[in-house]
């Protein structure tokens, strides 16, 4: 479900706004977001957004290949809840 947070500029910038950035499975969608990120760090979610990212051209010697597309949810937290995993990154 929860591959990885996204620890970005952008991503540190939306923690002032109970904002949090996580890649997730491509199957995923919000009710199991929420259900995930509620259980694994205690919090309470008012929101869920995802993002499909696309992927990229990259050079590979004479080829360009195509990296795989991934999802992005951003999770908004109940006002007063924090992760802890993100703090004094």
């Amino acid at each position: 479900m929860l591959r990885r947070p996204l620890i970005t500029e952008k991503s540190t910038v939306l923690q002032v706004q109970s904002k949090y950035a996580f890649e997730i499975a491509a199957g995923a969608n919000k009710p199991m977001i929420k259900e995930a990120i509620e259980k694994a760090f205690k919090v309470t979610v008012t929101g869920v957004n995802v993002v499909t990212m696309p992927g990229k051209t990259r050079r590979v010697g004479r080829r360009q290949v195509q990296t795989r597309p991934w999802k992005k949810a951003i999770v908004t937290l109940q006002p007063g809840d924090k992760i802890e995993f993100f703090e004094g990154v």
